[in-house]
């Protein structure tokens, strides 16, 4: 590690916690807290200025989440690292922070060492998941993933063509452009868009689309 200190950003809501947090943080000799904001879109206004190398960003805030903005400073400031602060049971929210790229997730209640350890290893490039969520995450990810084996297998099933409407039924065309855009009479289309839907197992085009999205295709 650099012998420059780990310049921190930290953004919490609840100004307590965040002043206690800033002050536990600045006891730690190669740590300098460059800024502490109260919401989600000051944290990436004051990331563009003062351009951290780690950010401390609490998941639930308002006027933007710490999941957009994690999202927006990382398309912004590929350098610096996310730290997310959640608490226990907010399991929904940490996979979609893991989407929106940050590296690091603790628990707010976490001791200073667990905090600084998380920091450091994020300065390094390195993942961190608090202790406390591991089981649950690793839970949730099976689930996921054997949900997506699931609709792989179901996509299979659908033809070259099938594909294709369904990338048009996701994008939110009707029938009559679907058939335009693939040069098909709408019964044509419909009769597929009844195939998809059977293959599929869903109910509607909304159910299908939605499956699609979630499967990236669209």
């Amino acid at each position: 590690m650099s012998s420059e200190r780990i310049r921190i950003l930290v953004a919490e809501d609840d100004s307590v916690l965040r002043r206690t947090l800033t002050e536990l943080l600045r006891l730690e000799p190669d740590f300098l807290v460059v800024s502490e904001v109260a919401n989600g879109q000051q944290a990436v206004a004051e990331a563009v200025v003062v351009r951290p190398d780690v950010l401390l960003l609490d998941i639930e805030m308002p006027r933007m989440t710490g999941i957009e903005a994690t999202r927006q400073i990382r398309e912004l400031l590929p350098q610096a690292q996310v730290v997310i602060l959640t608490k226990f049971g907010d399991d929904e929210n940490v996979f979609s922070a893991i989407k929106a790229g940050a590296l690091g997730y603790v628990l707010k209640d976490a001791g200073l060492d667990e905090i600084a350890h998380v920091v450091r290893s994020a300065m390094n490039g390195d993942g961190f998941l608090s202790p406390a969520l591991v089981t649950r995450v690793m839970s949730e990810f099976n689930r996921l993933s054997d949900s997506a084996l699931h609709n792989r297998k179901l996509f299979a099933e659908l033809s070259r063509r099938e594909v294709e409407v369904l990338e048009c039924i996701a994008a939110g065309m009707k029938n009559a452009a679907i058939a335009d855009k693939l040069f098909l009479s709408e019964k044509t289309v419909k009769s597929h868009v009844g195939s998809i839907l059977k293959k599929l197992h869903v109910n509607d085009r909304a159910e299908a689309a939605m499956l699609a999205k979630e499967s990236g295709i669209s």
